[in-house]
């Protein structure tokens, strides 16, 4: 699939700071034109498409860390700032920010908070919505409003930091972030598990690992094809990252051994999976309680069988399993929404527009309508993103 939502750089607007964001708002407000919201550039594909003839609000230019407290495990920086620079600036002092959403690490800030994308880190480490302590935004009308504080111990506003969170830009564009860190673990590795063929033996297996006494930062159920791109060959995979110091390190491996053969890759194993989905793929997830995963793994893999390249891969602690096809099945895909949403809770990334409509058409959007008339009236931000009817 192609960017529906791009526009030429001659409609492109490059504030320099949150005052320049606010005015053009405003501006847009009054001469009732939408606007695209862009930062890295990485998400501009998903979500229904915009509507109109949105020019782009290009917020390249406000990145980098404005705050960092290593004693606090706090850090504050701009919403273009990227997960790499990031990265870089904790990693000297043994912290992180466990955010890996799908893409490189390139992704920014914003728009990881904005769009709520998560990674195999989130079941253990938190969500963008756990790890955001604090942001700064502009909504709808141009105002600048603040929700959250930059320490963990201040929870002011925490409801509408949670707002913000997952609202693909369309309540307020997300100026300043503040986030909650986490000591980097001593020590990891990661071991790669057969997965059973059969629902009951997997289902087994899974509850097994969930239960089991060990520190799995990540859980992952990958099919034979993603199995084979990080390096284990055969059927269906599972995948456990463990973490700790080093005795904790080998008591836990010894563990999952006991439960199945396993055998350690290479940590470059997540970033491989992280970079996964080629150019233009079409992805959905659909979800159901953790328990009832391998139910849903084995329905998918049914229901996908004739979508030629797709993958899938799951997240265990959560029960979300998520499908990715080749652009070229992207409208295949969406002939198989309507009876998977039936049976499952399903979620769009990036679809034609007929898998759009139909999970519109199954999952109406209804209550944020009210909510978005309170930050943007005007319907100026991203209209259409989250509903093809702003």
């Amino acid at each position: 699939m192609t960017d529906t939502t791009s526009v030429a750089p001659s409609l492109s607007l490059t504030p320099g700071c949150t005052a320049d964001i606010a005015e053009l708002i405003r501006d847009a407000c009054h001469t009732r034109t939408s606007l695209r919201i862009r930062a890295g550039g990485s998400w501009l594909d998903a979500g229904n498409p915009v509507v109109g003839e949105p020019k782009t609000l290009d917020l390249r230019a406000l990145s980098g860390i404005v705050e960092y407290n290593p004693g606090d495990l706090t850090l504050t920086a701009r919403a273009a700032t990227s997960l790499a620079e990031i990265d870089a600036a904790t990693h000297a002092h043994g912290q992180w920010l466990p955010l890996d959403p799908r893409g490189s690490s390139t992704s920014t800030l914003g728009a990881t908070l904005a769009t709520a994308s998560t990674g195999p880190l989130a079941s253990a480490l938190g969500l963008p919505r756990d790890l955001a302590l604090g942001l700064e935004f502009v909504d709808g009308r141009g105002v600048v409003a603040r929700g959250g504080g930059r320490v963990v111990k201040n929870v002011a506003g925490f409801d509408l930091v949670r707002l913000m969170v997952g609202a693909w830009g369309t309540l307020g564009v997300i100026t300043e972030v503040t986030v909650r860190l986490r000591a980097r673990p001593e020590h990891e590795c990661t071991l790669v598990l057969e997965a059973p063929t059969t629902v009951a033996a997997l289902a087994s297996l899974l509850r097994t690992l969930r239960e089991a006494p060990i520190t799995a930062i990540a859980l992952e159920l990958v099919d034979a094809s993603l199995a084979a791109t990080v390096g284990a060959t055969g059927g269906d995979a599972i995948l456990v990252r463990l973490a700790g110091n080093r005795a904790s390190l080998a008591a836990q491996r010894r563990l999952v051994e006991s439960f199945s053969t396993a055998r350690e890759l290479a940590p470059a194993v997540w970033t491989t999976l992280q970079t996964a989905d080629a150019p233009g793929a079409a992805s959905v997830r659909l979800s159901q309680s953790p328990s009832r995963l391998a139910e849903l793994w084995h329905d998918v893999a049914v229901s996908t069988a004739q979508l030629v390249g797709s993958v899938r891969q799951a997240s265990v602690e959560r029960g979300i399993v998520r499908i990715v096809a080749p652009a070229s099945e992207a409208d295949r895909l969406a002939t198989l929404l309507p009876s998977l949403a039936l049976r499952w809770n399903a979620i769009g990334e990036r679809l034609s527009p007929d898998g759009w409509r139909t999970l519109s058409a199954t999952s109406p959007d209804r209550l944020s309508a009210g909510v978005r008339d309170a930050f943007d009236p005007m319907r100026v931000l991203n209209p259409g993103v989250l509903n093809p009817s702003p």
